[in-house]
């Protein structure tokens, strides 16, 4: 599927949401790191940040989001394509290794 070229349309208020949403963990994420490297976060900062902040469930909302919103406006084939390439990705595991779909198979 080219998707080079194609364009989905997202309600204005759940787009300014979601990038409110991101805004929040990128500059959050950026200082936890710094504060890290400086020695004034230990490993836990980072964990307490994504249970404090809701991180998973709010990004899980805004997946839900693009997700309805290609659902509604591609079809079934090329939403199968593209839950072919989400399903690449990388994925950290409950051992802390990351996996990856070559990892996966055999």
């Amino acid at each position: 599927m080219d998707v080079s070229s194609r364009e989905i349309r997202i309600p204005l208020t759940e787009v300014v949401a979601v990038l409110q949403d991101l805004n929040e963990f990128v500059v959050s994420l950026d200082r936890l790191g710094s504060r890290q490297s400086f020695g004034t976060a230990d490993e836990r900062a980072i964990g307490e940040f994504v249970a404090d902040w809701d991180v998973a469930r709010r990004l899980a909302h805004a997946r839900r989001i693009i997700s309805v919103a290609l659902d509604e406006q591609l079809s079934e084939e090329e939403n199968a394509e593209i839950d072919a390439l989400c399903d690449q990705g990388r994925f950290y595991g409950e051992d802390g290794t990351v996996s990856t779909p070559a990892d996966q198979s055999g």
